[in-house]
């Protein structure tokens, strides 16, 4: 990409070494370039011939580092401004934020009266950042999932079916859903049960069938859906499929609220395969 520029800035000075009449505009047209650009740099070439600076030295521009370091923020602003923080006055019943605290800065005794500049709000966010009164979450370290044993655990998830458009005289949403049963030890597809009356009943009916198929595994994932666990009035009661892996010894894990990795594999599968052909089956 600099090439390009110093390539551009070379060909206008010597285009305008061999036609020293043209105007802007028709060196601009010649060149493909803008009237504005080509002012800019025709300014510099005669600066730089004037100072006797040879064409090496101006084709690479101007440079943009900072010459003068930055305005070092007083220390009364910025105790000013932790007190405000700290402790909101006017009786403030929340945490001021950055326009709050230059509010109450504008307004300042202190500052009015050796008259000290009141920073902007991107510089009293930085005060606050560098004395920690914003806490820095801390990057979130992704840990590998140990897979299991093969047809051992299972995930399983609804998706809608996209394909099939809305009825406009019946359901607009979950027209037709899919009840992926995937494997977590090996990724498999195990099922792929589709419908358009999933319910707490017809859900419980699909997992039976599979689980006729394939038998019990040792624990079954699920998300929150209220067709798996229920309703939170009946906290006290288990839903029906939790207490039918009960029955047979399959431990159920319902993933935590706003947490979908914990069903990670199930999720992978809808993300790589959205548009999959509608059916039934196995992918064994």
């Amino acid at each position: 990409m600099l090439l390009s520029y110093y390539a551009a800035r070379a060909n206008l000075y010597h285009l305008w070494q061999q036609h020293p009449q043209w105007d802007h505009a028709t060196l601009a047209a010649a060149l493909g370039s803008s009237k504005g650009w080509v002012k800019k740099w025709l300014k510099r070439f005669r600066e730089a011939q004037a100072a006797g600076l040879p064409l090496t030295d101006i084709l690479p521009g101007h440079s943009r580092a900072r010459k003068h370091p930055p305005v070092k923020t007083p220390a009364l602003v910025v105790e000013q401004v932790l007190a405000i923080r700290d402790q909101p006055p006017e009786g403030l019943r929340r945490v001021p934020g950055q326009q709050a605290i230059r509010y109450y800065l504008e307004r300042d005794g202190a500052l009015l009266f050796f008259q000290l500049p009141v920073p902007s709000s991107k510089t009293i966010y930085r005060i606050l950042k560098a004395h920690d009164r914003i806490p820095q979450h801390k990057k979130r370290v992704h840990q590998p999932l140990e897979r299991p044993a093969p047809m051992t655990c299972w995930q399983i998830d609804c998706k809608d079916v996209s394909s099939v458009p809305a009825d406009p005289g019946g359901k607009r949403q979950h027209v037709v859903e899919r009840l992926n049963i995937i494997d977590s030890g090996t990724s498999v597809l195990l099922d792929a049960h589709v419908r358009a009356d999933f319910t707490a009943e017809t859900a419980l009916e699909a997992v039976a069938l599979t689980l006729a198929k394939y038998g019990c595994p040792k624990q079954i994932t699920l998300d929150r859906d209220t067709r798996w666990v229920g309703s939170p009035a009946g906290s006290d009661f288990p839903a029906a499929l939790i207490r039918f892996c009960a029955c047979l010894g399959i431990a159920v894990q319902v993933c935590a609220p706003e947490h979908p990795q914990e069903n990670g594999f199930v999720e992978r599968y809808h993300r790589t395969n959205p548009r999959r052909m509608l059916g039934c089956g196995s992918a064994a």
